[in-house]
């Protein structure tokens, strides 16, 4: 087991994600974003400082922006009457948020408006991503003629998540609720990415989580972070290559010259790059938000 973000005293550690860990909290749930960063599906041994704060903060901003038309988790009662001790508090409070209790779907809901990541290695094989037919000869970061869900499974700690169809989607989901997914992540994607490029930021892709609550499927987890999505700027956008970016690939592209398997563990980071990947966290977090 990872160690745990914060130890919070009168508080049951329920669960641990490769980012959050998750505490019972009354009839809600705690979600604490630690400042541990994954990689290649593998939680690596240095932490990003300040991450954990990023994270919250982002996802509070944009759970707040899509609230009219899609319901979130974000519980009504704060994190006050949990926490006796002052210093405990001041701690937990930047990186975390009181939630309801939602069922995850077993399907991560991926949005791609650019080809890049592991899209483009797929792409480069068969011409497609998760079945999804695209036009000949792309180029790496090409932006697509419109933007294209493409769901994966959710991995636990330490295995892979695998890219997956739509119609394997319907199988695991039921084909209404893959379908309420797909034009949900598909709208939440697009209303952000205007929002984004207003402020000179492209997304090029991103990751959405979705549970049902009551008989509602509500967004979870977390939104449009530096964690779950791409954020290129702008201004030094140029198709056919690798994009400077304001989130995680920092940190994957040190680690693909790093002569590291893929495999756990993961290898240390240098302080260099520890320092620069939370400059940029920090950065996208004042683009979007201020």
């Amino acid at each position: 087991m990872l160690s745990p973000t914060l130890n919070i005293p009168g508080l049951k550690l329920l669960k641990q994600g490769k980012v959050r860990d998750i505490y019972q909290a009354g009839d809600d749930l705690l979600l604490v974003a630690s400042d541990r960063i994954s990689a290649f599906d593998v939680v690596l041994p240095t932490l990003i400082p300040g991450k954990g704060a990023v994270l919250t903060e982002l996802s509070r901003f944009w759970f707040e922006r899509f609230k009219d038309f899609m319901p979130n988790q974000i519980s009504s009662h704060t994190i006050n009457d949990l926490i006796s001790d002052p210093k405990v508090l001041t701690e937990l409070e930047p990186r975390s948020m009181r939630v309801l209790k939602a069922d995850p779907l077993p399907v991560e809901a991926i949005v791609r408006g650019y080809i890049s990541g592991s899209g483009w290695k797929e792409y480069q094989v068969s011409g497609r991503i998760c079945g999804e037919e695209l036009p000949p000869n792309l180029k790496e970061s090409d932006k697509l003629p419109a933007p294209i869900f493409t769901p994966s499974t959710k991995a636990e700690i330490g295995a892979h998540d695998e890219n997956i169809t739509f119609p394997e989607a319907v199988e695991l989901l039921g084909r209404e609720t893959a379908e309420q997914v797909r034009d949900l992540s598909l709208r939440i994607y697009n209303e952000a990415a205007e929002y984004a490029l207003s402020r000179g930021i492209i997304i090029a892709d991103t990751k959405f989580e979705f549970g049902w609550l009551d008989g509602k499927l509500i967004l979870i987890d977390e939104v449009l972070t530096p964690d779950s999505s791409r954020f290129w700027p702008e201004k030094s956008y140029q198709a056919g290559q690798g994009q400077p970016a304001y989130d995680k690939q920092y940190v994957r592209d040190w680690l693909m010259v790093s002569g590291w398997d893929k495999n756990p563990p993961g290898p240390e980071l240098p302080e260099d790059v520890v320092r620069n990947t939370a400059a940029k966290y920090n950065e996208i977090l004042k683009i979007l938000t201020e």
